[in-house]
């Protein structure tokens, strides 16, 4: 069974920074990518930052140049710094890994964490 686990949120002040952590458990044949996906209230989930297995990174325009993805392949490890925090930035951050869960033969797919609330407010 793969779990991941989302950890770092909080209330931050705008201009502060947090940084997210997710952890995953449970074994998969071959990760695709990995990402951080956000959701506002009365709003659609949306992509915030995503990291290839090439390491290649891809961030939404929203968050250039402030928030930063890593993962740690060792540690079996995903996190997104967030620097300059904006109320905007406010919501519920999810950690997202898409692959083939047993062989090469398998589809790709999505497993997700539970979320972490992230509040920006003065």
């Amino acid at each position: 069974q793969v779990q991941l686990v989302e950890s770092g949120g909080g209330l931050v002040q705008p201009g502060g920074s947090l940084r997210l952590s997710c952890l995953v458990s449970g074994s998969i044949f071959r990760i695709n990518s990995m990402g951080w996906y956000r959701q506002a209230p009365g709003k659609q989930r949306e992509l915030v930052a995503q990291i290839t297995s090439s390491s290649s990174t891809n961030y939404a325009d929203s968050v250039k140049g402030r928030f930063t993805i890593s993962r740690d392949n060792a540690k079996n490890a995903l996190y997104l710094q967030m620097n300059s925090l904006k109320p905007e930035d406010s919501a519920v951050y999810y950690c997202n890994v898409n692959g083939r869960r047993f062989s090469a033969k398998d589809l790709l797919r999505d497993y997700w964490g539970p979320g972490t609330q992230v509040t920006v407010s003065s």
